[in-house]
């Protein structure tokens, strides 16, 4: 099946967004999706497996995507010192804190629910990957307290949600001690990334920065992806905890024997079985009644 791909550069609230649109060349789209790739916050592009791949594939299980490339934040000093992180693309000159890459994402979802006249706004959803979909589901709430339109669902691939790592459980810990010391994100190294992101520590207390432990009723109904050896999986389930118990209809599961950012290699069985459970839920007449099995 043929893809078609359109860049296009969108008005913002700080200025130009790139974002990409994937159509499947036989048409037929019956739901829109919003787009963000992972990368700490400070890294990822539109070209990155997690956003071209992932797109492409929804794509042509008849989902429009709209990928976004949002600001990114500067990369920590620490990192600076050290010489960089050689598993982060180049990125640009300028680089921006938050609020800049939340409310960009959220501008990008009200611009893609009149992008394609065969979508109605309804049938538009959001979500992201890792930080990606941090800015999502802060999106999401930026969008429920503006009074809309809002996602028709959200989708969370292994996301950070909360400003503290939530404690892990055993089962977790002892998945993450396994880990390459360079795998292995401890919640320093995340309490770090997100001030390094917020810059203003008072920041890590707005919900549209870390929706994690704030009201979360009246968001759409949501799925959740996480990777199964990562330490970020405990932000991931205490979030689908969250949603739950604020009256959300949620559904959490667990990708067996994936690390972190699996949805980055293709190559990868488990990233293709992400995508596939995805797509269902996305394209799911009623999002309840999608067959998955629940993480416990």
């Amino acid at each position: 099946m043929s893809i078609t791909t359109e860049d296009r550069r969108i008005e913002g609230p700080h200025g130009e967004v790139p974002v990409r649109i994937y159509r499947s060349g036989e048409g037929g789209a019956a739901y829109g999706l919003v787009w963000a790739h992972g990368g700490a916050f400070v890294g990822g592009d539109l070209d990155m497996p997690e956003s071209d791949w992932v797109a492409r594939q929804l794509a042509r299980r008849g989902v429009v995507v709209v990928a976004v490339d949002y600001r990114l934040a500067p990369v920590p000093e620490v990192w600076l010192a050290a010489g960089g992180d050689d598993r982060l693309p180049p990125g640009p000159a300028e680089r921006f804190h938050y609020p800049v890459a939340s409310e960009e994402v959220a501008s990008a979802f009200a611009w893609a629910t009149t992008c394609d006249a065969r979508i109605p706004a309804g049938d538009w959803a959001i979500g992201g990957a890792s930080a990606g979909a941090n800015l999502t589901a802060g999106a999401a709430l930026r969008l429920r307290d503006a009074g809309g339109p809002l996602p028709r669902t959200l989708l969370l691939a292994y996301p950070v949600v909360h400003a503290e790592l939530p404690p892990l459980p055993a089962e977790l810990a002892a998945k993450v001690r396994a880990l390459p010391p360079q795998s292995a994100l401890g919640a320093e190294a995340v309490s770090m990334l997100n001030l390094n992101y917020v810059r203003d520590p008072e920041a890590l207390k707005e919900p549209y920065a870390f929706p994690g432990g704030h009201d979360l009723s009246g968001l759409p109904p949501t799925f959740v992806v996480n990777s199964d050896r990562d330490s970020l999986r405990a932000s991931g389930q205490k979030f689908g905890a969250e949603l739950a118990a604020a009256g959300v209809d949620v559904v959490v599961i667990r990708e067996d024997g994936t690390a972190h950012g699996h949805l980055n290699e293709p190559d990868n069985p488990a990233a293709l079985r992400t995508v596939t459970r995805m797509a269902d839920w996305l394209t799911s007449g009623s999002l309840l009644g999608v067959a998955h099995e629940r993480e416990d």
